[in-house]
C-alpha cells in the first residue's frame, strides 16, 4: 500500500512523507534555494496529497527491480513537484535495502561539517558566509572522521565564549554567532580544526547577497572582479580545501577564474541539473547533489554519472529543513560520494551520520 501524508520538517515546515510496502521516505526542504530548482510543490501540499492518494493505486501496481524502474514512478507523478516524487522514490530505495539496490563497490564518503554558520540559515544578522565547514581527511573510518568533526564543533563553542555568544545555532545546528565578521570567523574555526588536523571549508552562497551586481557584504561591498580576487585570497591565505558557490549563481565564466587549488563546488550553480553540470564543465571540480533540487533519482543519477565521467567530484548534501529520513546517507554511499555535507548537530543531521556509522560496522 502506498500513501502520502503532512509532516513537518525541522524547520516547523510542512513536507510530505510516503508510506510503500510499510517503508517510509520524506523530504526535506532548503532556505537557500537555487532559482533553477524545480519547485516542491506545484499545486497546495494538501491537493497534491488528495490527489496522490487518489492514485496510489496505479503506484502500486508499478514493478520495481532494478533502479531504472523509478521512471515509470515518475512518469505517473510528472504532475507533481519534487516534494511526493523525492518521497515516494527515498521510500522505494529503503524497501530495497538502500545503498545494497545501489553499487557493490562502497567507498565512505568524508563527512563535511557545518560548525558555524549565518546567510539565510540564521535570522537576524549574523555572517554572510552561509557555512564555515571542516572535513577529516586524515582518519581512516567514517567513523573517526565524523568524531572530529564533532570534536570541533565543541571546542569552537568554547572559543566563541570570548564574544558576545549565548549558544545561538543556525537552523542546520552550526553555531550562529553575530557582530563577528566573516574572516574573523573562519581565522577561528581555521585555529580548531587545525589542532585536530582537519581541514576547512566554506559555503559561501554568494547569491544571497548579490545585489544589483555586487556583493554587498556587511561590512564593504565588492564588484564581481573583486569577489572573485577575494575568494581566491581566501583559499591561498587559509588553504581552503573547500570553496562552495563563491558567486552568484548564473556567473559560469566567473566561476572559471576561482583557484582549483583543492574543491570549488556549484550548488545554486547546479542545482543537480546534468544540463547545467555540462554548461559548467571548466567552471568547478566537484558538485552538490541534492535529490529534491532536482526532483527525481532518475535525473540526480544523469547529474551523478556524468560528474564521475569528467572526474568532477560529489558531494551529496543535506538541506536546511531536514526530516529523519537517512535515504541520503544511503545514496552518498551507494553511488560512491567523495563527501557527505551535513552538519554534527541536531537529531534530523546526526540520523544521517549514525545511519553511515551504523552500515560501516556492518561491513567491518
Amino acid at each position: 500500500m502506498i500513501k502520502a501524508r503532512i509532516i513537518k520538517n525541522s524547520r516547523n515546515e510542512d513536507t510530505t512523507e510516503v508510506s510503500y510496502l510499510n517503508f517510509k521516505g520524506s523530504c526535506p526542504g532548503g532556505a537557500s534555494t537555487g532559482k533553477s530548482e524545480v519547485k516542491a510543490f506545484n499545486n497546495n501540499i494538501n491537493d497534491e496529497v488528495k490527489t496522490f492518494n487518489k492514485i496510489s493505486n496505479k503506484l502500486e501496481k508499478v514493478e520495481i527491480k532494478e533502479f531504472d524502474d523509478l521512471k515509470n514512478i515518475e512518469k505517473l507523478l510528472e504532475k507533481f513537484g519534487a516534494n511526493l516524487n523525492i518521497s515516494t522514490e527515498f521510500a522505494i530505495l529503503h524497501s530495497k535495502g538502500g545503498y545494497k539496490w545501489l553499487s557493490k563497490n562502497r567507498k565512505f564518503p568524508k563527512p563535511l561539517g557545518n560548525v558555524i554558520g549565518g546567510g539565510a540559515h540564521l535570522k537576524g544578522k549574523g555572517t554572510n558566509f552561509q557555512e564555515f565547514l571542516v572535513v577529516d581527511n586524515n582518519s581512516k573510518t567514517f567513523f573517526d572522521s565524523a568524531i572530529t568533526n564533532k570534536k570541533i564543533h565543541r571546542d569552537l563553542r568554547e572559543e566563541l565564549e570570548g564574544y558576545d555568544f549565548k549558544g545561538e545555532m543556525t537552523d542546520e545546528g552550526a553555531w550562529a554567532p553575530k557582530g563577528i565578521d566573516n574572516e574573523d570567523v573562519l581565522k577561528l574555526v581555521k585555529k580548531v580544526a587545525k589542532k585536530h588536523k582537519a581541514d576547512v571549508g566554506l559555503d559561501i552562497a554568494a547569491s544571497e547577497f548579490y545585489k544589483n551586481k555586487k556583493y554587498v557584504y556587511n561590512e564593504f561591498t565588492l564588484s564581481r572582479d573583486e569577489q572573485i580576487d577575494f575568494v581566491n585570497n581566501l583559499i591561498k591565505k587559509y588553504n581552503l580545501y573547500y570553496v562552495e558557490d563563491p558567486l552568484e549563481e548564473n556567473d559560469f565564466e566567473g566561476f572559471s577564474h576561482i583557484k582549483k587549488k583543492n574543491l570549488v563546488c556549484g550548488d545554486d550553480l547546479i542545482t543537480t541539473n546534468v544540463e547545467r553540470l555540462k554548461k559548467a564543465i571548466d567552471s568547478i571540480n566537484s558538485v552538490i547533489i541534492k535529490p529534491n533540487q532536482i526532483g527525481s533519482l532518475i535525473n540526480m543519477k544523469k547529474t551523478i554519472d556524468f560528474a564521475k565521467k569528467n572526474k568532477i567530484k560529489t558531494i551529496f548534501s543535506h538541506r536546511s529543513g531536514e526530516t529523519m529520513d537517512t535515504a541520503l546517507s544511503h545514496l552518498a554511499l551507494g553511488f560512491n560520494a567523495d563527501h557527505i555535507k551535513v552538519s554534527v548537530f541536531g537529531k534530523e543531521r546526526e540520523s544521517k551520520i549514525n545511519e553511515l556509522i551504523k552500515i560501516e560496522k556492518k561491513l567491518h
